[in-house]
């Protein structure tokens, strides 16, 4: 299989955001010494349940370092724009988003440079070239269905535009969650571009139910038959589908053409001026590590980001067969990262949202 296709993508399912109080410390403060660590993620490599993968990293290296893992959860842009409000005197020491939120951060200025060991096992394209952030779990954009209500998959984005959606359907709001950005990205790819793109989901809109900020939020909707469809990704819907029995993952195509995709990596970058900063480079040594990336597929439902690391488990073998037939293409991350505010007025201007 190609490169993209049989490399394993991790995310897990998504688990309500903890909230606490964070204190204010700057990275030469005594702060720095504390036994903690703070991670500013997005949604879907924690288990709904304590079962998902960040749930078993996080506890096993409180236990191996005797750091505390204090964890904080939204939507990807959502977690970059808390950083951004925080640049003056950083809460975080590591972030966690997707792209092109994790370029957008590093073009921000709030990622310092720092290589965990074994990122060299890492692929090009899954980390920065000036060493400011690396994949940690790989992963898929992907749509979700009803299997109840609907056995057999929608195949094709024109089929999203039958009336029997209206009011079935619904994507997270671009620009707020990563996945949500992922729809304007792919189906300005399957579309050929921008303005039809847009064309396409104003016809769309009618069947939409609306804005949501968590993509995570979606799939229990689906799996309730409150709505038929929805987006998600892979790594994240195959873990939720656990627990989640008429959750089915499908690949929109193009009618007449083949269905699409494209890696939606989970990527970690240290905080600038973090206030526990070598608690923070602990944390993504941890991450990247041989163990934890074992754990990718068998845990978290996706897949490691080194390519050292072959996984074999049960859900290893059930996500390749579903990439099967797939084409995986590689979107251009630095006009995406340049025009994203365009691309994301044209979309509220095109659906009025």
């Amino acid at each position: 299989m190609p490169r993209n296709a049989a490399k394993p993508l991790a995310a897990l399912a998504a688990l309500a955001a903890v909230s606490f109080p964070l204190t204010a410390c700057s990275g030469t403060s005594a702060a720095s010494d504390e036994n903690v660590v703070t991670v500013y993620s997005a949604d879907g490599l924690k288990g709904e349940n304590g079962d998902g993968w960040y749930d078993r990293v996080f506890a096993d290296f409180e236990k191996e370092t005797g750091i505390k893992v204090e964890y904080v959860e939204g939507g990807s842009g959502e977690m970059v724009q808390r950083a951004v409000r925080e640049k003056r005197n950083p809460q975080a020491d590591v972030l966690v988003t997707l792209p092109p939120f994790i370029q957008q951060a590093d073009a921000k200025g709030l990622l310092q440079k720092y290589a965990p060991k074994g990122v060299d096992q890492v692929s090009g394209a899954d980390k920065s070239e000036n060493g400011t952030w690396t994949a940690v779990v790989n992963n898929y954009f992907g749509f979700v269905h009803n299997t109840k209500e609907l056995k057999q998959a929608p195949t094709t984005w024109e089929d999203l535009l039958d009336e029997k959606y209206e009011n079935k359907l619904q994507y997270s709001t671009p620009g707020v969650a990563g996945d949500g950005t992922a729809v304007l990205i792919k189906a300005m790819h399957d579309f050929g571009g921008e303005k039809p793109a847009m064309e396409y989901l104003k016809k769309l809109q009618k069947n939409n139910v609306g804005p949501s900020a968590s993509t995570g939020k979606l799939a229990p909707k689906v799996d309730k038959g409150e709505l038929l469809v929805a987006n998600g990704d892979v790594q994240m819907n195959h873990a939720q589908s656990k627990t989640m029995p008429n959750l089915g993952i499908w690949f929109p195509a193009r009618q007449g053409g083949r269905p699409t995709t494209f890696a939606l990596p989970y990527a970690a970058g240290l905080v600038t001026k973090a206030p526990h900063t070598e608690n923070g480079r602990k944390l993504l040594d941890y991450m990247l590590g041989q163990a934890a990336q074992q754990q990718v597929s068998e845990i978290g439902g996706g897949f490691p980001a080194r390519q050292d690391v072959k996984a074999t488990d049960a859900n290893a073998v059930a996500l390749t067969k579903l990439m099967d037939g797939v084409e995986v293409f590689e979107p251009d991350w630095d006009d995406i990262e340049e025009n994203l505010t365009s691309y994301i007025d044209a979309w509220k201007e095109a659906t009025g949202s």
